[in-house]
């Protein structure tokens, strides 16, 4: 199988080496990290064990060509490349599967190529890309995999498959839908919180972020946690996404918030990659992670006075967004 991987950060490196590992013939599409990977590979320290790759790197997707499996682990603020980026890779029998968070990315692509070629992959993975080309992989590393609006296909589990035999553990799910807000519960409160941790406690309680001299430290999974405001606030914003997927018909219980919180706490001191992007000045995915969850819960009558603050205060945050989402008078934000 050709595999042709888009978008090579921290998600997109590790899952395409553990396929290259298993002898999958793996292509990287790369920018920055092009130079460093071509010459030294991949390289992964990992808690399972550390291990080294050397793939198929390319500049553009041409030099890759069609391939049978697209993997896309691009930040979705990246999407409206989708374009340019995907149609060289992408033949007559090519399934195409983000493994992007949030809601809406599938719809994206199934726009470009067709629902029938279409599926969705959710990472529950804790991983940061410490250098070019190197990958450090603190826990966990779960897919669970499903089909855009179908129900799983023969390949579904063909490639599920496929990732078990590569030492990724793999679930297929027959609601693709549901499994992307079972990941909401945990990616709204513990990305979103560690950013906006930044504007301190009261602005994210209250929705308004005041002027101030700096931004306070980001927090880690294991300060929010140790703090019971921010873990108040923690299972708050999970028990309004829960109720909003429920409204929506998608059957999530509130015992999934005890679940979420245990497995947090133990992962110790973890930089969610919202807050990793927010400390190097990079945009935010608030479209698919937040404003779209919102907006979804309010067409369902959901009250989510949590996240709609949350909401608030990462725009006024983020220096990608904030500008094309706030209104005038509508932030107050820090100088």
């Amino acid at each position: 199988m050709k595999i042709g991987v888009v978008g090579c950060g921290a998600l997109g490196s590790y899952y395409g080496a553990k396929l290259g590992r298993d002898g999958r013939e793996v292509h990287l599409l790369l920018r920055s990290d092009y130079e460093a990977v071509r010459r030294k590979g991949v390289q992964v320290r990992s808690v399972e064990g550390d291990f080294h790759v050397q793939p198929k790197c390319a500049r553009a997707p041409a030099e890759i060509g069609v391939c049978d499996l697209v993997l896309i682990g691009l930040k979705t603020t990246a999407n409206h490349q989708f374009p340019q980026l995907l149609p060289p890779l992408v033949g007559a029998n090519t399934a195409v599967m983000t493994l992007q968070n949030g809601l809406g990315n599938e719809a994206q692509m199934a726009a470009l190529f067709g629902p029938e070629r279409i599926l969705g992959g959710l990472c529950f993975v804790c991983l940061n890309r410490v250098e070019p080309g190197v990958i450090h992989h603190l826990a966990h590393g779960t897919i669970v995999m499903g089909e855009h609006q179908r129900w799983p296909e023969p390949r579904t589990h063909e490639l599920a498959s496929m990732f078990r035999h590569a030492g990724v553990p793999c679930k297929v799910t027959d609601n693709l839908e549901r499994a992307h807000w079972e990941k909401l519960v945990w990616n709204i409160p513990f990305n979103g919180l560690g950013v906006a941790s930044a504007a301190g406690y009261e602005a994210v309680a209250s929705g308004v972020v005041r002027p101030c001299v700096a931004p306070r430290p980001c927090l880690p999974t294991d300060r929010l946690l140790a703090d019971l405001r921010w873990e108040r606030l923690a299972r708050e914003l999970m028990l309004e996404v829960i109720a909003a997927a429920n409204a929506l018909g998608l059957r999530i219980s509130e015992s999934v918030a005890d679940k979420q919180i245990e497995r947090t706490s133990a992962m110790g001191a973890y930089q969610a990659s919202t807050l990793i992007d927010f400390e190097r000045g990079q945009p935010l995915e608030l479209e698919s992670m937040f404003l779209e969850p919102l907006l979804q819960a309010r067409k369902a009558g959901v009250a989510a006075p949590r996240l709609a603050a949350l909401c608030e205060v990462l725009t006024a945050l983020d220096p990608g967004q904030r500008a094309s989402h706030a209104k005038p008078g509508q932030f107050n934000i820090p100088g």
